[in-house]
């Protein structure tokens, strides 16, 4: 018996419709995976300028290929190992032994809290760099977003007087990362004396001159092959030679 012809249409018209929805969730994931792109300006600077370059990781980067990374020609990397009291980050000492064995030069960095002791997180940091030999000096990132805010200035800045101390009584040089706001409310005032690593998205060309800072990060969405998700970009505020020269010092 022949099989009575169907009216497609509608089904036609249910599958346009799932399909289009998908498409639609698909660019919605892509848009705010990828939102900062859309909403954040870059500098916009020669990198030919700036010959070293570097990356800053932490646990959330997820598992890293450091070989890729320095055949990308990234020369250091800065790896989260500690915040406030006791937090220690999972993948700091793979990721300072994978990074030092691909070659390239490596430092740790400790997010500091302002409602937690110096002296206690000066120890958490201490802690987790112990029987590591770091090429680079500790880092403590001292910023205002989610760390409560709410904490009296002249307590913060002693707290963290008292942490760059008790580090360098440990026999550590310290470098101080931070950003314009940091920049003018704890560096300026109290670790003018120190090396800065400053987190800015203007030119490295305009800022070299009133901040001069060493290490400059400019980006938080780089794409970099080892590295699956965005990751942070830094440019080192020399030449190559004068990064040899950096190192040499941070090594006495």
């Amino acid at each position: 018996m022949a099989r009575k012809a169907t009216n497609s249409k509608p089904d036609y018209i249910e599958g346009v419709l799932v399909a289009g929805a998908a498409i639609a969730i698909v660019a919605l994931v892509v848009f705010f995976v990828k939102r900062a792109h859309f909403f954040h300006n870059e500098p916009k600077f020669n990198l030919a300028n700036y010959p070293v370059r570097g990356i800053d990781v932490s646990n959330h980067n997820g598992t890293i290929d450091w070989p890729k990374v320095a055949q990308a020609d990234y020369q250091f990397a800065y790896v989260k190992a500690s915040e406030g009291k006791t937090h220690r980050d999972q993948a700091f000492k793979r990721n300072v032994q994978s990074a030092q064995k691909a070659g390239l030069s490596v430092g740790a960095y400790h997010f500091f809290r302002k409602n937690r002791e110096g002296v206690d997180q000066a120890n958490n940091l201490l802690g987790a760099v112990d029987g590591l030999k770091l090429d680079l000096p500790l880092v403590v990132d001292i910023e205002d977003w989610d760390n409560d805010s709410w904490q009296d200035d002249k307590l913060v800045q002693r707290r963290l007087r008292a942490m760059v101390q008790a580090l360098q009584k440990a026999g550590f040089q310290v470098m101080i990362y931070t950003n314009g706001d940091g920049y003018k409310e704890y560096y300026r005032p109290n670790f003018s004396n120190l090396d800065l690593w400053l987190c800015s998205f203007r030119s490295p060309d305009s800022l070299r001159r009133t901040h001069q800072h060493v290490i400059q990060q400019y980006s938080h969405w780089g794409e970099v092959p080892g590295v699956n998700d965005e990751v942070d970009l830094n440019v080192f505020m020399g030449s190559q030679r004068e990064w040899e020269a950096w190192l040499e010092k941070v090594g006495e």
